[in-house]
Parts: structure tokens; C-alpha cells; sequence
């Protein structure tokens, strides 16, 4: 693979099995790999052995796949123990997702070692049973970026995301919540030496650049519109004409195969700048359609939309999604710095995504180091996704959320293994 033609850090990179990716710069490393067998002592030995260990972790994500429920105690204690990491953070998953692939056929555990010198850590616990005054304190006048992963049975994660956007604006959030294979049976989260089968768990982290990838998989169909009249979710009227007769119109402007594959997946975009003089991909909030009203002409939406918000219709399917992702990446590949090193990624992606979505295995994660070469991985299938978008946190549905570690260079670079 060829290097960057004007840098300064010397970094290797290199994968040697599946699941499995190092990188190494003057300043940190990363390593992550993936234990697929299916017992729990072999999967996190595989786990461990895959690992480039030579540097301690600082820090250590860690997901595991529902059917070693069981022994999520063990498993933590062992990870944490043989890696010696300062901190460790992850969930529960129906899948996990490594380095190039997303192990959705058997159990599997999946690890990243970040070894950040330079970084300051702060882990949280959110407990809904016992919220002291001061609990968010540490967000409000700690670190820009944080991890959050979450029991969606025990907490409300929409709620939860909207609270720390309000309390402090500048914040991103980066995760999930943690699924099972059966239901709320078997989900937890994980921080340090805890295994939580109830509440959130957060990780502060300063010290080291994370750019954040939201791809919500969604192209726009037909025009944007203004809203013009809404009450709580209901959109009444767009452009002063019934929402519904606008939605009707859309459709049928639209080609034989464009109208199959919306009608399958409808969506609408709200977006995130009316000051934008064009709206693209990539610009909106996409939520659902959730119902249509004939006789008023109203739609209702899971979201809040406002008087005067652009507002586009939407659809998702394989197509629309791959494009939505590698444009992403993409973007975020040219908007590096010449002396700026992707280092690892934490990938959480939407249960509705995967081999189901796309009728192939590994696509995100594929995509990923399609994008940016061997690029040490962790992550799951979530029950929603947790990320930003046009500035402002949310909990999104069939997304694919991933935050890129990138580490800056400071001496001579060599291509790539």
C-alpha cells in the first residue's frame, strides 16, 4: 500500500489474520483481534494471542457476543488481567465486529488496545437506581469526546444522549446499546473491572484526535421543502401543502425502480442547517415515517421537527447505505492532515444492518479498511447507534457510527505491510 507523499511519523501497519490489525507510530499504538471459538477460555486466549501486546493498552474496548453471557465476569477478569490495560470499556452484542470483518456467524469476542501516552482517561458509571447531584459533573469540566454505551432496557438512551447534548454543547458521543440474542437477557455493559447488566457506562478521552464517521445510510428523494405547519411529531403541511400530498407527489416523480426501492424503505431527513443554501446526503437527521393520515394530509414522524426546518424525504436500502458509508469515509479520509495517521476505530453498527442489509458479510467493517488500509477494529451490532450529527449528539436506528482515532506524526513514514 503506498504512504502518504508528505508526512513525518514513522508508522507500520499490518495485519496478520482475520480479525486482526496493528499499527504502530512514534507517539501510539493500536492492536485489535478477534476470538471466535466457542468456548469462552479459547475465544479470549485467541483473543489475547492476536494482540500485539508490546505496548500495555491504556486503554482496552471490549465487545462480547451475547451466547457468553455466562461468564462476562470471567472473560472481563481475564482480558483485563493478561492485557494489564489502565481502563477497559465495551458491551454486550449479538455480533461483534473486528478488523475487516463482523463475526455475525457463532460466538465471538472483540478487542482493541490503544496505547495513548499522551491521553487522560475518565470513566462514569450511570446508574438509574442512584443519580448523585454531582454525577455529571466530571462531563461538564472534563473531556470533549466521550464513549457511552448503554442497557436500553434499563435506561432511556434517547433521554440520556439529549441530557448530555443540553448540558454541555461542545460534547461528542461515540457507542451504542448493547444487544443480546435474547432480548434484554444476557445484555450488559462493561467498565474496568465491572460487568453492569443494567445502567450506562461513559469514558472520557483527551489527549488524542477522534473524528467521528455517523453514516445513516439514507438517499434523498425529490426536493427539499420547508415545513410550514407541525404539532409535536405530526408534520401537517410542507411548502402550505399537506404533508402527505407532497410524500404522494414525490413518489410518483419519481423512475419505476427509484419508486420500488422507496416505498420499501420511506424515510424523512430534518435538516441540520436551514442556512445551507443546497442540501445533501449527509446533511439531515433521518428518522422514520411513522404513520399517514389521509383525511388531514398529516405525517407523523419519530422526531420534533420545527416550523421554517427543511425537510426531505428519504429512503434507505443496500445501495443507498454502502453509497452513504464510503462517501463518509471517504470524506473523512481527504480531510486529514498530511501528518495524520488513522490509528484505530471503534465501529457500531445498527442489528439492521449487516449480512441481513446488505446480502454479504463484513460490509461496514470491509468498507472501513477499504477506505483506510489494516485499521485495528472493535465494535457490535447495536440496538441503536450513538453519534453526532451536524454538530448535535443522537441515538440513531440503522446506522453505522464509527469514531477514528488518529494520531499525529513527528518523524519518517514507511508504507504500509
Amino acid at each position: 500500500m503506498s504512504s502518504k507523499s508528505s508526512t513525518s511519523n514513522e508508522i507500520t501497519r499490518r495485519s496478520s489474520g482475520p480479525g486482526q490489525a496493528t499499527v504502530q507510530t512514534a507517539t501510539a499504538s493500536a492492536s485489535a483481534a478477534v476470538g471466535f471459538e466457542a468456548e469462552w477460555e479459547s475465544a479470549c486466549d485467541t483473543a489475547l494471542r492476536g494482540m500485539d501486546l508490546s505496548a500495555t493498552p491504556d486503554l482496552l474496548l471490549v465487545f462480547v457476543d451475547s451466547r457468553y453471557a455466562s461468564h462476562y465476569t470471567e472473560i472481563i477478569a481475564r482480558l483485563r488481567t493478561q492485557t494489564e490495560c489502565r481502563h477497559l470499556i465495551g458491551a454486550s452484542g449479538q455480533s461483534v465486529i473486528g478488523s475487516s470483518l463482523e463475526a455475525e456467524e457463532g460466538s465471538a469476542i472483540a478487542v482493541l488496545g490503544l496505547s495513548l501516552p499522551e491521553a487522560e482517561l475518565m470513566p462514569i458509571v450511570i446508574d438509574p437506581q442512584s443519580m448523585p447531584d454531582d454525577l455529571f459533573a466530571p462531563i461538564q469540566a472534563g473531556p470533549e469526546f466521550w464513549l457511552l454505551f448503554s442497557n436500553p432496557f434499563t435506561i432511556m438512551t434517547d433521554q440520556l444522549v439529549s441530557h448530555l447534548q443540553q448540558l454541555r454543547p461542545e460534547i461528542a458521543l461515540m457507542g451504542g446499546m448493547a444487544s443480546s440474542h435474547r432480548q434484554q437477557q444476557g445484555c450488559a455493559v462493561f467498565i474496568d473491572d465491572r460487568v453492569l447488566m443494567g445502567g450506562a457506562v461513559m469514558m472520557g478521552i483527551q489527549g488524542v484526535s477522534v473524528r467521528p464517521v455517523v453514516a445513516q445510510g439514507a438517499e434523498p428523494l425529490g426536493q427539499p421543502w420547508i415545513v410550514t405547519a407541525c404539532e409535536a411529531n405530526t408534520v401537517k403541511t410542507l411548502g402550505s401543502r399537506p404533508a402527505l400530498e407532497v410524500l404522494q407527489e414525490t413518489l410518483m416523480e419519481l423512475d419505476d425502480a427509484t419508486r420500488e426501492r422507496a416505498v420499501r424503505n420511506l424515510l424523512v431527513g430534518l435538516a441540520m442547517n436551514e442556512y445551507k443554501e443546497t442540501h445533501e446526503r449527509g446533511d439531515f437527521l433521518i428518522r422514520n415515517v411513522m404513520s399517514a393520515d389521509r383525511e388531514s394530509g398529516a405525517v407523523a414522524i419519530n422526531a420534533i421537527p420545527r416550523v421554517g426546518q427543511t425537510f426531505q424525504f428519504q429512503f434507505r436500502d443496500a445501495q443507498a447505505a454502502d453509497d452513504d458509508l464510503r462517501a463518509r469515509l471517504s470524506d473523512l479520509r481527504d480531510a486529514l492532515q498530511p501528518d495524520e495517521e488513522v490509528l484505530g476505530a471503534l465501529l457500531c453498527s445498527c442489528n439492521g444492518r449487516g449480512r441481513g442489509l446488505f446480502g454479504e458479510p463484513d460490509h461496514d467493517a470491509a468498507a472501513l479498511s477499504d477506505i483506510f488500509g489494516p485499521v485495528p477494529t472493535a465494535g457490535f451490532f447495536c440496538n441503536g447507534e450513538i453519534g453526532p450529527v451536524g454538530g448535535e449528539n443522537y441515538l440513531h436506528g440503522f446506522t453505522a457510527s464509527i469514531a477514528v482515532l488518529t494520531s499525529a506524526a513527528t518523524e519518517s513514514e514507511c508504507d504500509s505491510l
